[in-house]
């Protein structure tokens, strides 16, 4: 079985799975590419990581996640920035381990805000600083910085970037190795989406285009909100089609926190994931790159 070409499957959609098993059932699926997180890298060891993702046969389409920026200088602050270089390290030595096409993108969630802050704006700034302090490693490690912003419901404790306009407004302010992130999933309600969409690509900035869908109603955990694509109430057709047309031509996304999923077998949940891909999405990709 052979899945789309464009499809990755991002790590967090089999939570459990340790970085050998994603690997082993991702490729197994027929899936060519696969979105890392920083947990499971560290569990064995980056050099370690490094062998199982070259052994894989797969692409690497991200490393997640950096960021966490808000918090004011002081010692928690250059600790965030320290780790953050460190994970543009791990982005380039992990990129250059997977196959042909991986993509040396690192998503950054910006990060809420502080304790017992209130100064959204503020927060926001301290953001656009710290990306400006790493700007510079990034191009260095050839690693582009992508911001990804997160719905509203998480503005006080995950993410004060809120819109892909917000996003983008960071982005544009330095140089090519800083973009952002369309996650269908947080941005999909955005009355300005297709108009930033088609922003972001002309400026060159879509660095990675992620897919899940909004369920309803929501769980307890908000963050469990996403759900299987067909599942819940994201029109993919008009946001793809935004997406190709705004010349993004890399690798897809599914990025699933659900508890449900989380508790299936790996295996079911990446022939799920590869059929749903490509009902919900292949169908909406340009022509030439189905």
């Amino acid at each position: 079985m052979k899945a789309h070409p464009r499809l990755s499957l991002n790590q967090a959609t089999i939570k459990y799975a340790t970085l050998e098993e994603a690997l082993g059932v991702t490729a197994a699926a027929g899936i060519q590419s696969i979105g890392l997180w920083r947990e499971p890298i560290a569990a064995v060891g980056l050099d370690d990581a490094v062998k199982l993702v070259g052994d894989s046969g797969l692409r690497v389409s991200s490393l997640c996640r950096g960021g966490f920026f808000t918090v004011p200088p002081g010692a928690d602050r250059a600790a965030a920035i320290d780790d953050n270089r460190r994970a543009i390290e791990e982005t380039a030595v992990l990129a250059a381990a997977g196959t042909a096409g991986s993509a040396a993108v690192l998503v950054l969630v910006a990060g809420g805000l502080p304790e017992e802050s209130r100064d959204l704006p503020g927060a926001r700034e301290r953001v656009r600083d710290a990306i400006g302090e790493l700007e510079a490693d990034a191009a260095s490690a050839g690693v582009t910085l992508a911001i990804e912003a997160l719905h509203p419901m998480y503005a006080a404790d995950r993410a004060v970037v809120s819109t892909l306009g917000q996003a983008i407004d960071i982005a544009e302010q330095f140089g090519p190795s800083v973009g952002v992130v369309a996650d269908a999933f947080h941005v999909w309600w955005d009355p300005q989406l297709l108009e930033q969409i088609a922003r972001a690509g002309q400026l060159g900035r879509i660095a990675s285009y992620q897919v899940c869908d909004w369920i309803t109603p929501l769980p307890a955990d908000v963050l469990l909100a996403r759900g299987m694509m067909g599942d819940g109430h994201i029109d993919f057709g008009p946001l793809t089609r935004a997406v190709e047309a705004a010349g993004y031509t890399g690798d897809i996304e599914v990025e699933i926190f659900n508890q449900a999923i989380w508790d299936m077998a790996f295996a079911p949940v990446a022939e799920r994931t590869a059929h749903a891909f490509g009902e919900h999405v292949v169908p909406f990709l340009a022509p030439s790159l189905r």
